[in-house]
């Protein structure tokens, strides 16, 4: 198959309408899973709470975010679009992974922090918003930054339940105009376009966090 540039540049208001929709579930999706993880790390440290959540957490990091789509999907009333039950097990999905983050930043909190608040009566709400969390948050954003990247190229799985991000709308132009080559290729762009700048804001944010 040959490539056909007036072809190529006559597809492209259609992607990027694609596209659109693929950064849109992801922005809602990232805001989702930071603010979800967050709140796990917090309920894996109490009494009681801990193991269950971490069950149920572990076993949506363990399976496949497919998987989970096409659950959720086939379960869920008609009523609920697509994006929506897509940018849900998005934001739940990576919560999982999000959640460790935070994790690994709050036990990175030095004991003696810790020890100060007790010492000082401070009450729970402000040992953990005003002493722990700013500290933990602050050691980990490079880690969050990454699955940024990761969920960004997740989101092709959202064409398997209807979500008319970009490979669904580039596998929707090369059924109908029988030429797949440039619609694949300008989505592959696309792609690059997105990520590699996103990655060099995240580098330069490990490098800032890095020399505090």
């Amino acid at each position: 198959m040959t490539w056909d540039t007036e072809f190529a540049i006559s597809i492209i208001p259609q992607l990027l309408q694609g596209l659109v929709v693929t950064v849109q579930a992801v922005v809602i999706g990232y805001a989702v899973a930071l603010v979800l993880g967050l709140f796990v790390a917090v309920l894996r440290m109490v009494r009681g709470v801990g193991p269950v959540v971490f069950a149920v957490f572990e076993f949506i990091r363990t399976t496949p975010i497919l998987v989970q789509l096409l659950f959720v999907f086939a379960l869920a009333p008609p009523s609920i679009t697509p994006l929506t039950i897509g940018v849900s097990v998005l934001g739940v999905h990576y919560a999982a992974y999000t959640a460790e983050v935070y994790r690994s930043g709050i036990e990175g909190v030095a004991k003696g922090q810790w020890e100060a608040c007790r010492a000082l009566s401070l009450p729970p709400v402000r040992t953990w918003g005003a002493v722990v969390l700013p500290q933990a948050i602050r050691k980990v954003v490079p880690a969050l930054g990454n699955y940024l990247i990761s969920m960004f190229k997740d989101t092709p799985y959202l064409f398997a339940i209807t979500v008319p991000e970009m490979m669904f709308v580039a596998k929707a132009i090369g059924t109908e105009s029988f030429r797949s080559m440039e619609a694949y290729t300008l989505a592959g762009l696309f792609f690059l376009a997105v990520s590699v700048p996103s990655a060099v804001i995240i580098r330069r944010l490990e490098r800032r966090y890095a020399a505090v």
